[in-house]
């Protein structure tokens, strides 16, 4: 009841933190001065001033790729990795309520990065925080290190890890309890085709969000194509807009591609080129089964594939795409198989990004201080560690796992439109996120 007490009164000055950190549109802009946009410094500098006002020692890189905030005393050196950065918001129409402003309704606060990932990063700060009001002591420091490209391509963490202190060990606020102690691995691809054509098509943007829009020229045999498939759609003035449902790339097959219903569409109509061909007879299938046949292991399920980025011009067809495979499955494979079965279509594939999977001991010292903390504060001795397809902080560094907020079993909205965080299960968080820095960083 104690500690229910301690969280229920902070609280109200999380929210009120969380609101600052909400109100920046911190989406990656590369136009200006800043390395990734002015939203996305505003954000770091506002994350880093309210570690100072909670009794943090702050810095921050020069060129503004990264900051942390550190408390504590010691050689050993404990990280807790989090993000600012956000994922564009998709279509205002709909959102329920404005997604840089923090709206509360229904026990529930929503905005854009409150579940993804600021919301998380300023909870496990809290935690640690309430915890030293309350008298326990650290045998160690512990940095909470703030990245601003985790959208994107992690220069953030290149940046990071070449200039400064590795932790010996630590937790990334960013997917779901109990922990993740394996992630998939990680590859994103250009697609390029040299055709003079003269259909429209564009949607999507980062490649880690099945896109819930695409645009294509209004046509009366598009537009028939589209009814005849179901798809949803909407003219306007002299474009067809076709939509899907967004979700992260990690759970591809659970959205609805918008990119891919246009192409299919456009196909249905007769309007072709070798990029429209390729996206309905071999990218279509969320799963990777048009370019490998299945691919799945029973440690970490099927591959996901993501067409999240579409760019057409009259005489080139480009494509961006993302994919999540299977621990047991090789980069070569993923690599070669796709760029054999582009090359037979005249489609050709450019690397763009690459994060190895990741997999540390589930015996290990830092599994077993987190998920005994998860265990007594939830009482959950069901859940076990587990793997995922998505990308977090984990793999950045050695001796990280993603660890929380999310709880077993609820609603996943990250990415998504109404992107929200339940409040008394933020709670609870906090409160895992305390024992489990008395497990890993306090003085017995």
């Amino acid at each position: 009841m104690e500690t229910e007490k301690i969280i229920n009164d902070l609280f109200p000055a999380y929210q009120e933190d969380l609101s600052r950190l909400i109100a920046h549109d911190s989406v990656l802009d590369e136009s200006g001065v800043e390395p990734f946009g002015e939203g996305i410094q505003a954000a770091l500098e506002e994350m880093l001033a309210i570690a100072e006002k909670l009794g943090f020692e702050t810095t921050i890189d020069p060129k503004g790729y990264y900051g942390y905030a550190e408390i504590g005393e010691g050689e050993d050196l404990f990280g807790v990795l989090g993000h600012i950065d956000v994922v564009p918001v998709g279509d205002l129409d709909n959102w329920d309520s404005h997604p840089f402003e923090l709206t509360e309704k229904d026990g529930r606060l929503y905005g854009r990065g409150t579940s993804d990932d600021k919301g998380p990063m300023l909870a496990s700060m809290y935690a640690l925080k309430a915890l030293l009001d309350a008298g326990y002591e650290l045998n160690q420091r512990v940095r909470f290190i703030v990245g601003t490209d985790e959208e994107s391509l992690w220069r953030c963490m290149d940046a990071y890890t070449a200039q400064e202190e590795i932790p010996t060990m630590g937790f990334t606020p960013d997917s779901s309890f109990p922990l993740n102690y394996a992630e998939k691995g990680l590859i994103e691809y250009y697609l390029h085709s040299g055709e003079e054509s003269d259909i429209r098509l564009e949607g999507g943007g980062p490649l880690n969000a099945v896109p819930e829009q695409a645009r294509v020229d209004y046509d009366k045999k598009v537009e028939a194509a589209l009814e005849e498939l179901g798809y949803r759609y909407k003219k306007v003035e002299d474009d067809l807009i076709v939509y899907g449902k967004a979700m992260h790339a990690m759970v591809a097959d659970e959205g609805e591609n918008a990119i891919i219903y246009a192409a299919e569409a456009l196909h249905k109509a007769g309007k072709r080129n070798a990029m429209i061909d390729f996206m309905v007879d071999v990218l279509a299938n969320p799963n990777g089964e048009g370019i490998y046949g299945k691919v799945e292991d029973e440690v970490s399920g099927k591959l996901m594939l993501t067409v999240g980025d579409v760019q057409f011009t009259e005489d080139e067809q480009k494509v961006g795409i993302d994919m999540r495979f299977p621990v047991t499955t090789s980069k070569e494979f993923i690599d070669e198989t796709l760029k054999e079965v582009g090359k037979k279509h005249q489609i050709r594939v450019e690397d763009y990004d690459y994060l190895p999977s990741v997999y540390i001991e589930r015996d290990s010292d830092l599994v077993r201080g987190l998920m005994k903390a998860y265990q007594d504060i939830t009482g959950d001795m069901e859940s076990q560690p587990r793997v995922s397809g998505g990308a977090t902080y984990a793999r950045a560094m050695d001796n990280v796992v993603a660890f929380g907020p999310l709880l077993p079993g609820k609603e996943e909205t990250e990415h998504q439109p109404n992107e929200n965080l339940v409040i008394e299960d933020m709670k609870t968080a906090i409160e895992v996120y305390m024992e489990a820095f008395k497990n890993l960083v306090v003085a017995n």
